[in-house]
């Protein structure tokens, strides 16, 4: 987190008598920003009465309603940070694919290896030449040796469980309460309620999840301990920061205390970095230290096209060398036809090359560190009881005083009226902030004035809603 993040939560709302937005000005804001949001887009209405017709729920993936506008925002054209929409509204893109891409969309290098190796063949089920030179980038970035491909992240976490299983024949697994590893079914336990249960969200579930994962609250050392404690939990499956439920950092000592002990219980840690790699070129665990038997991505890592990559460490990679001496052919569970395709492998290059390196990252993290500069000078200006915190590119703002700690307590902040309305009143103004929490990415096309403009309507956001009386 950056100083500014320190700064606001340990010194600000002690130093200030922080207050919320009156109850009827949010009310009033979110009225007034459904109105306009209805009167800006009539034909993304009138596209989405249309696409009702064929698509659940009106759209091609079902998340896409969850922006909690009164029906869908369709977009014609999206370039670096600009997007426009069907009524030819432009925006500034602070959410970038919930990190898809997460260095711009469609950037030039991306475009260009599209263009080229398009043309060569999508996919063959043979490795392509650029396979070798694809691994060493890999080992260079992310500090491990053998790598495999997926579709998503969701594959390749669902495939780093198997495997992990496999080696050491154990059947749990454990994970932290409202972490996010795509949609692998055995990560969506919860401990809220003060019991194990599988997430009442979950569609279509039949087995107890609870059987054969473990979940416990980040950054609690003494129930990471507890629940390692008898031997048979095969992974600790892992976000370095929590992400889902705004950013839960972790800890002074956490990381060093949760690698010690999953060595000492012989349990595997595997760090998911879908989210996290905007922390540096190596993502968060290269930037931080981190030494994890293994990694999980997904994402940007082929700019914006399907497409996520897992690693293992030497001493993994033989464990599974030999198990697989052992094991009858066959069906594995493992991959499918199009992982690891010629494309991806194209794509997966140009974005290491390009973007994963200091030189690449250096300027974003600059401006992220302007942005949340920015931010938290708002909410001292204002006196409200919000916070910012802030990994490399990565910059959120959550409407509470004090940081969470942990999945449990995030969960009862976010995802109030308030983040509503702050972003319906951002998106009618032409900037797109993420809608399931208040992430903002910076990418090699977002500038100063971007960053500059993102504050100023900010700014007259929480103007209004400080309003006693919502006019």
């Amino acid at each position: 987190m950056g100083v500014l993040g320190e700064r606001l939560t340990s010194t600000a709302t002690k130093e200030i008598m922080a207050r919320n937005a009156p109850e009827a000005s949010i009310t009033a804001m979110l009225a007034r920003e459904e109105a306009l949001f209805i009167q800006r887009n009539p034909n993304s209405k009138r596209l989405s009465e249309d696409a009702a017709k064929n698509w659940l729920k009106g759209v091609p993936m079902h998340w896409m309603v969850d922006w909690g506008t009164p029906f869908p925002l369709f977009a014609s054209k999206a370039q670096g940070v600009d997007v426009t929409d069907a009524d030819g509204n432009t925006y500034i893109d602070f959410c970038l694919g919930d990190t898809g891409a997460m260095f711009g969309h469609s950037p030039k290098p991306i475009v260009d290896a599209l263009q080229r190796e398009g043309a060569n063949g999508f996919t063959t089920m043979m490795p392509s030449t650029d396979a070798a030179i694809v691994g060493r980038l890999l080992e260079d970035r992310f500090g491990l040796p053998y790598w495999q491909v997926t579709a998503t992240a969701s594959d390749a976490n669902r495939a780093v469980i198997k495997w992990c299983r496999a080696i050491t024949g154990r059947k749990t697994i454990l994970v932290f309460n409202h972490c996010y590893h795509g949609a692998v079914d055995e990560t969506y336990v919860t401990i809220d309620g003060g019991t194990p249960h599988a997430d009442p969200a979950l569609i279509g579930e039949v087995r107890d999840l609870t059987q054969f994962t473990k979940v416990v609250e980040f950054n609690d050392i003494p129930a990471l301990e507890a629940a390692l404690a008898d031997g048979d939990v095969a992974c600790v499956l892992a976000e370095p920061i929590m992400t889902n439920v705004g950013m839960v950092l972790p800890d002074d000592g956490y990381h060093a205390a949760l690698r010690d002990i999953t060595r000492k219980a012989g349990t595997l840690l595997i760090i998911d970095e879908t989210h996290t790699m905007s922390s540096g070129p190596g993502g968060y665990s290269l930037e931080y230290g981190l030494e994890p038997d293994g990694f999980v991505m997904g994402k940007p890592i082929a700019g914006g096209i399907p497409a996520a990559v897992y690693g293992f460490s030497a001493p993994v990679a033989a464990r599974i060398r030999k198990f697989l001496e052992t094991r009858n052919p066959g069906h594995s569970g493992i991959g499918t036809t199009l992982s690891g395709s010629k494309i991806q492998l194209a794509l997966m290059r140009a974005v290491l090359e390009t973007y994963f390196t200091r030189e690449a990252f250096a300027p974003l993290i600059a401006l992220a560190k302007k942005l949340e500069k920015g931010i938290a000078d708002v909410i001292i200006k204002h006196s409200v009881p919000w916070h910012v915190v802030r990994a490399g590119a990565r910059v959120e703002f959550m409407c509470t005083p004090q940081r969470p700690r942990n999945g449990g307590e995030a969960a009862k902040v976010i995802h109030q009226p308030i983040d509503v309305a702050v972003h319906h009143y951002l998106l009618n103004r032409g900037v797109i902030v993420t809608p399931f929490h208040n992430m903002l990415l910076i990418c090699p096309a977002t500038t100063g004035a971007h960053v500059d403009l993102l504050v100023e309507q900010l700014d007259r956001c929480i103007t209004e809603l400080m309003s006693q009386d919502g006019d």
